[in-house]
């Protein structure tokens, strides 16, 4: 471990990194491969991380979690990123539906699924995309209408994941103000077996265990007590789950450059095509220290935007948490980029595992925002530069 990670993060936290990184490298990217090859689900990894107390690192002690924050969770997808098996349901369900319920949730809500998102047992998973809609998050059209005492839950949803394998969705939709006729965003939990609630699997040329669906709800009806949190408290509680989403995907992001780094690193180190290690060339080794340099920066900006976050500052911590999903992303796609690169032809062989993530790792540019819509955030919000939308 650095030095400069050593100074930034306490001992519980170095020893959690420590203790992830050995569960992470219990399993690694050869277990990953072949889940996806098989078409199975990280099932083993899950559970025993779950065992041990990682996936609900963030929740509160009540409920079983481990009374943590965005700093710890994310330092858990990180290492396990690192070592080649990354668990993409973490930011969904823990992460983003897990702090919602936490922040927002009824005591009923809390007592009904935090427990279960915290020991692994249950899993849910989180609904906001439209195929019309994109990154903008105030065209959904998913709406909901009272009905009596219920709810009727009608729209559409694409690139949701793990719905399969989810217990229940956290699905984004609208409801209209009854005073100004406006539509406010609100979040309702909807079960996996709901009526009227379709999914069709999406094709991707992604190879992940964790699947892409097109959700369709027709007229689901759902009880009040679906509904999380206030009614009109709308975006408030929309950017408390989307916040946490930003700062894990950075965790992602940097996890994945990590383990390309690691792998490219040791193939410079031994490989020799003359008289000497190819690592000893400059023109392999500073693109590769750049590559390092980068995601060091993204992480400093993580860590920043999950201890922001942790603190209750919601403002201060959308603005860095875009920035490190930003970073992240940049700098995961150049480490992998790189590193298939300094292999040659073997980056290309499943030998390495690293050609794989050429594709995985545009992930971090694009979910759950594009890298453009982070730029016209920090030019309008941070520099006050005229919206150009």
């Amino acid at each position: 471990m650095s030095t400069a990670r050593t100074v930034l993060e306490t001992e519980e936290r170095q020893a959690l990194r420590a203790a992830v990184a050995a569960l992470g490298k219990r399993y690694g990217r050869a277990y990953m491969t072949t889940v996806v090859r098989e078409g199975n689900h990280t099932d083993e990894l899950w559970a025993e991380a779950a065992k041990l107390g990682y996936l609900g690192v963030n929740l509160p002690e009540e409920y079983g979690g481990g009374g943590g924050g965005m700093a710890e969770l994310s330092i858990v997808l990180e290492e396990l990123g690192a070592a080649g098996s990354p668990l993409l349901m973490m930011i969904v369900s823990p992460a983003i539906c897990g702090t919602v319920i936490a922040r927002f949730g009824t005591d009923q809500q809390k007592r009904t699924w935090l427990p279960g998102l915290a020991d692994g047992s249950l899993t849910m998973a989180f609904g906001i995309t439209e195929p019309d809609a994109g990154s903008n998050s105030h065209r959904i059209t998913t709406t909901a209408r009272r009905d009596g005492d219920d709810w009727l839950l009608t729209g559409r949803k694409v690139f949701v994941s793990g719905v399969d394998i989810a217990d229940a969705t956290l699905i984004v939709g609208r409801t209209e103000d009854a005073r100004s006729g406006k539509l406010k965003p609100c979040l309702f939990i909807v079960p996996r077996d709901a009526e009227g609630f379709g999914r069709n699997r999406i094709d991707m040329e992604l190879h992940a265990p964790e699947k892409q669906f097109e959700l369709v709800l027709d007229d689901v009806r759902l009880p009040a007590e679906a509904l999380v949190g206030d009614e009109d408290a709308g975006l408030l509680q929309l950017f408390a789950g989307l916040n946490p989403e930003r700062i894990m995907t950075a965790a992602f992001g940097i996890g994945m450059g990590r383990f390309a780094l690691g792998r490219a690193v040791e193939y410079a180190r031994t490989r020799q095509v003359w008289k000497a290690p190819i690592g000893s060339h400059q023109a392999i080794a500073h693109p590769l220290a750049t590559a390092h340099i980068d995601l060091e920066l993204a992480r400093l900006m993580m860590q920043k935007a999950a201890r922001l976050y942790d603190e209750g500052d919601d403002i201060g911590a959308g603005e860095a948490a875009n920035m490190a999903k930003y970073a992240a992303g940049e700098a995961c796609v150049k480490a992998v980029d790189q590193a298939v690169h300094t292999l040659g032809g073997n980056g290309l062989t499943r030998e390495y595992g690293l050609a794989s993530l050429i594709t995985a790792s545009r992930v971090a540019r694009i979910a759950p925002v594009s890298r453009e819509m982070i730029l016209n955030y920090v030019s309008h919000q941070t520099l006050g530069l005229p919206k150009s939308y």
